[in-house]
């Protein structure tokens, strides 16, 4: 038996040992799918991954093993620079859960070379968590990304738009999330992304006027606009 598949074994059986079906119950009425879950807490998972250190060989075979925390300690441990498109294109279509799905768009794949390619791709995609995983990950970019400039994210305003009649709950939340991380950014990037929110109300359904007017509420809060005033300031200053 190789290193690789006796730490794999290893793992899983620490993660049998951490087994709570009550957890696991209480995680489905979240709307988690847990078929294959065992019940481990995110804390529990991340002490694993950090005394399993990076590992992309070990991410792969966490993952082909299709046991929910598995799968999520896999997108901790996975290494972003090894990982390709090809991978998470593979991943994205065994996403079953809202959860690994958001998991594996904040732990690996917003940290790879692909990720505004793949938040267009899957942006259109007609399975609902691939769907998801698209505006998950612009989201999350829009937070974690601090080098890009507003262009990036007014690009994916018109894409928010477009897709914002899906009604499919974690869909819906996925585009709301986006727009409002968006409109986080900065004071230019909140104006665009509440004209957008307004663009959205137009469309009239049920859907759309959830989003925006969620949106607009958050976005035109009062400690929102000034810690975005405080922060353009800043920049100034530096300047």
């Amino acid at each position: 038996m190789t290193e690789l598949k006796e730490t794999l074994i290893v793992i899983i059986e620490k993660l049998k040992s951490l087994s709570d079906p009550k957890a696991a119950e209480g995680m489905a009425r979240y709307g988690i799918n847990t078929k294959t879950a065992y019940g481990v807490s995110i804390p529990n998972l991340r002490k694993i991954a950090k005394n399993s250190g990076k590992n992309h060989a070990l991410a792969r075979e966490l993952w082909h093993s299709g046991i929910h925390e598995a799968r999520i300690l896999a997108s901790m441990i996975d290494e972003p620079a090894l990982v390709t498109a090809e991978q998470m294109n593979l991943w994205v279509e065994d996403f079953d859960s809202w959860d690994i799905c958001d998991q594996c768009c904040n732990n690996l794949f917003y940290k790879t070379p692909f990720a505004y390619q793949k938040a267009f791709e899957w942006s259109s995609g007609k399975s609902e968590f691939v769907k998801r995983a698209g505006f998950v990950m612009i989201a999350v970019l829009a937070v974690h990304d601090k080098r890009s400039g507003d262009d990036k994210f007014e690009k994916c305003l018109p894409v928010i738009k477009r897709e914002s009649a899906d009604d499919r709950v974690y869909v819906k939340k996925a585009v709301n999330w986006a727009l409002r991380q968006i409109g986080k950014r900065s004071m230019s990037l909140n104006k665009k992304a509440v004209d957008t929110a307004n663009e959205i109300l137009k469309i009239n359904s049920k859907t759309t006027k959830w989003i925006a007017s969620d949106a607009i509420r958050e976005l035109s809060d009062r400690k929102i606009q000034e810690r975005l005033i405080k922060r353009e300031l800043n920049v100034i200053k530096r300047n």
